[in-house]
């Protein structure tokens, strides 16, 4: 059988939606085990019932456990999916409050920002943990990680562990390939795409049909529809010459020329705070779960698309060859950018593994803007695996959006207000002094 960890299984929205697929696939009928771990024990319990409820509903036949100690969970898997998540609604509403009354604007807060390096200190020693945890218990198991930083995240726990067998997941790159053969009228089927770059800050290379690009109709698209036109990513295609997969209010606030400006906030529509939204939705979800479970409701679920965890499950597992993008170590995987970073490129998956080819001729402009990603990323990492609270300033200084808005000694501030904050939940070198640049 194959056997797959579920960390983080008590997010029963993203539970639901890769047990599902996996147990709608007649070929893994029978050949599965599942393991759901979580630390919440009333989610995990939430969990398990959802899982028995949708290996009912298919018919799949899989042995189903749960565990609140992850060595149990994790001794002897084949497959590692994480999708947990250090942070709550009250530590992700201090992320936006503080800054924001610095007058520092934020929308989603994961990946890079005063939010993102802060989600990043809090997360890496988890993910460090988890790593060092399966080199002990499972080491030749795949780790497929859907945790935010996505970039910071991977980057500390191969450095510390040396794991090989891992990649990162992240929906943005296939939702942006929908996105744009539908704003041309295409059909998704006849189009040719290239991507690549950092998870979030990715962009298409090749949009093409018939071996011609598409660009000159997204063009005209957008002058037919000056609505269409009036999103952050539009404007980052017009200028870098290549559309950024990640979303507008993503995107806004990863480089310095939005987020401050309150012309821009509204002529583009960005939704500042737009995170704490969605984590009203997310518990919201989840109480719907419960209900329907307690109810007796269907909870089988069949997808147009399968959950991306659960196409690279099904392609090692049965061995059917996928082709999707994914977050890998660099490893001149995208010459331009630092080797020992992640990247996101195009791989095929199938029951060897992951094979990913490089792109070599990757646009000036594009490797200059991710290198000021990276530059976050990686003084974040530092500041963790070196115990250096220096690198934690360092990374906010050199963050695009904070100093776009922020003086040095408004970040210096920020960043000790952030820390005492976020004290409980920080690893103890980085909270139990101040850094002094």
């Amino acid at each position: 059988m194959a056997d797959i960890v579920l960390t983080g299984a008590g997010n029963v929205k993203m539970t639901r939606r890769i047990l599902s697929d996996l147990f709608l696939v007649p070929a893994l009928a029978g050949t599965l085990r599942i393991r759901l771990h979580d630390i919440d024990p009333d989610r995990l319990a939430t969990a398990l019932t959802l899982a028995w409820r949708l290996d009912a509903e298919a018919g799949a036949g899989a042995v189903i456990e749960s565990h609140t100690d992850r060595r149990a969970a994790l001794d002897g898997a084949d497959h590692v999916v994480c999708q947990l998540g250090v942070d709550g609604y009250d530590t992700a509403l201090r992320d936006f409050e503080i800054p924001a009354r610095h007058g520092l604007r934020q929308t989603i807060a994961d990946t890079i920002g005063i939010g993102g390096i802060f989600r990043g200190l809090r997360t890496i020693p988890v993910m460090v943990g988890l790593a060092q945890d399966m080199a002990v218990y499972c080491p030749d198991a795949w780790l497929l990680s859907y945790t935010d930083p996505l970039v910071m995240t991977l980057w500390a726990l191969r450095e510390v562990t040396g794991m090989s067998r891992v990649v990162g997941l992240c929906h943005a790159v296939r939702d942006t390939h929908a996105f744009l053969a539908d704003a041309v009228g295409r059909e998704f089927e006849d189009l040719t795409f290239l991507t690549a770059g950092l998870t979030h800050q990715a962009f298409v290379l090749r949009f093409e049909a018939d071996g011609r690009s598409l660009y000159p109709e997204l063009e005209a698209a957008v002058r037919a529809d000056p609505k269409l036109g009036r999103h952050v990513r539009m404007e980052m295609w017009r200028r870098f010459g290549y559309f950024p997969t990640e979303s507008s209010e993503h995107a806004a606030e990863y480089v310095p020329w939005f987020m401050r400006h309150d012309d821009e906030i509204a002529r583009l529509g960005i939704p500042v705070g737009e995170y704490l939204g969605r984590l009203g939705q997310s518990l919201h979800a989840y109480e719907e779960i419960r209900r329907g479970l307690a109810q007796g409701r269907p909870m089988l679920t069949r997808w147009q698309d399968p959950e991306i965890a659960s196409e690279v499950l099904r392609a090692m597992i049965t061995g059917e060859p996928r082709r999707v993008n994914l977050t890998l170590p660099n490893e001149g995987l995208i010459p331009a950018l630092p080797a020992e970073c992640f990247v996101e490129v195009p791989a095929d998956v199938d029951a060897a593994g992951v094979r990913a080819d490089p792109v070599e001729r990757y646009p000036a402009q594009l490797s200059a803007l991710n290198r000021t990603y990276v530059n976050v990323a990686e003084l974040t990492v530092r500041a963790v695996l070196d115990g250096e609270p220096r690198h934690v300033r360092h990374a906010a200084m050199l963050d695009p959006n904070t100093a776009a808005t922020l003086s040095l000694a408004a970040i210096e501030q920020l960043c000790d207000e952030m820390t005492e904050a976020h004290r409980d939940l920080l690893p103890a070198g980085l909270a139990d002094r101040k850094g002094q640049a």
